[in-house]
C-alpha cells in the first residue's frame, strides 16, 4: 500500500491498546528454545560431523535442524534432546547420501575435511577424541551406508540402546543390532592392531617433522614401515598421490620435497581431529595437512589433504591463533 499523503484526510488518532500478554509469553518462549538448541548443539555438530566428514555440510545440517525445531510444536515433545538427535541424524543421513553420489564423480580418493579442536582436558575426551574422531576414522567410516554408519556411530560412538537406534532410524532393533555387527566387522578389517598411545604418535612423528626440516633421508626412512602407505586427496585441484606404497618411496618423496623447497618449507606437529598430525607449510602458506598412523614403534600410513578447498578454514584458524 502506497505512504499516506499529505493530501489525504487524517485517520482518527488509534486508540491506545494495551501491550497483549501473549507477546512476553512468546518472546519467553523463543529465548527458551534458542537457549535449548544452543544447551545441545555441540552434541548435534558432533553427530553431523561424524556422519558427513566435512565442515560446511555438518553445519549446514545443524542450521537444518535448527529451523526445523524453530518451526515445530514443542508442546507436544516430551524429549527435546531426543527429539534433535533424531532430527539431526535423519538430516545427516539425506546429506550423506546425496554426498556419496557427488563423491562417486569425485577426482583422485576423497578424504574427510580435517579440523582444528582444542586440546583435550580429560582421560575422557582425551579416549573420545583419539578413537572417534580422528581423520583415520572418519576415513574408514566411508566404507558404510548413511543408515549403518548412523547406527554405528549412535551405539559405539554416543552410546544409544537400540531401541533409541531403532525409533532414530525406523527400524526394528534386531536389524539394528545386525546392522552394528555387520559394521564393527567391516571397520574392524582396517582398523590397527592395537592402541598406540597418544604420546607414542607424538614422539614418532616429532622425530619424523625433524627429519624432514634437517634433510635426512635416512632418519626419514627409518620412522616409515617398509609398506607404509600415503593416501593424497587434491580434490583436482592440484596433484595429490592417490596411493603410493613403500617406506622407501615414502621416503624419497618427502626429501624430494625438502631438497627442491629447502627454507621455504617448513612443518608443524599439532593436534587436528583430536590426534597428533604433522601440517606442512611452503612459503609461510597451509600447503597440506598429514594424519599418519603407527604400530607403535614406526609410521604405517600417512593420509595427505591437499585439497585447497578442504584446508582453507584450518588454514584461517591458523592465522587468527
Amino acid at each position: 500500500m502506497d505512504a499516506p499523503r499529505a493530501c489525504r484526510s487524517r485517520a482518527p488518532a488509534a486508540k491506545y491498546l494495551p501491550p497483549s500478554p501473549l507477546i512476553p509469553a512468546l518472546a519467553h518462549s523463543m529465548t527458551d528454545s534458542v537457549a535449548l538448541f544452543d544447551q545441545h548443539r555441540s552434541r548435534l555438530y558432533a553427530i553431523a560431523y561424524r556422519m558427513l566428514g566435512a565442515v560446511a555440510e555438518a553445519e549446514d545440517v545443524v542450521q537444518e535442524a535448527w529451523l526445523r525445531w524453530h518451526g515445530a510444536d514443542r508442546t507436544v515433545i516430551q524429549n527435546p534432546e531426543a527429539w534433535l538427535v533424531t532430527a539431526t541424524t535423519r538430516l545427516s543421513i539425506d546429506h550423506l547420501r546425496a554426498a556419496k553420489a557427488e563423491r562417486e564423480h569425485y577426482v583422485g580418493v576423497w578424504l574427510p575435511e580435517p579440523m582444528l579442536m582444542a586440546a583435550p582436558s580429560t582421560p575422557e575426551q582425551i579416549h573420545e577424541m583419539a578413537d572417534d574422531v580422528s581423520v583415520a576414522f572418519l576415513f574408514m567410516l566411508e566404507r558404510l551406508s548413511p543408515d549403518a554408519r548412523a547406527a554405528f556411530l549412535m551405539r559405539d560412538v554416543f552410546d544409544a540402546d537400540y531401541e533409541d537406534i531403532a525409533q532414530t532410524l525406523d527400524k526394528n532393533p534386531a536389524a539394528i543390532r545386525q546392522m552394528v555387527r555387520r559394521a564393527r566387522q567391516q571397520l574392524r578389517q582396517g582398523a590397527p592392531r592395537e592402541a598406540v598411545p597418544r604420546a607414542t604418535l607424538q614422539r614418532l612423528l616429532q622425530a619424523f617433522a625433524d627429519a624432514m626440516q634437517r634433510s635426512d633421508f635416512n632418519g626419514l626412512l627409518a620412522l616409515l614401515s617398509d609398506d607404509a602407505e600415503l593416501i593424497g586427496d587434491g580434490g583436482d585441484k592440484v596433484t595429490a598421490f592417490a596411493s603410493l606404497v613403500g617406506g622407501k618411496r615414502l621416503a624419497q618423496l618427502f626429501y624430494a620435497g625438502k631438497r627442491r623447497y629447502r627454507d621455504a618449507l617448513e612443518v608443524e606437529v599439532v593436534q587436528v581431529n583430536g590426534q597428533w598430525t604433522l601440517l606442512r607449510f611452503i612459503d609461510g602458506e597451509l600447503e597440506s595437512v598429514q594424519s599418519y598412523e603407527t604400530d607403535g614403534e614406526r609410521l604405517t600410513r600417512v593420509l595427505v589433504q591437499r585439497n585447497p578447498d578442504k584446508l582453507a578454514r584450518i588454514a584461517a584458524d591458523l592465522k587468527r591463533s
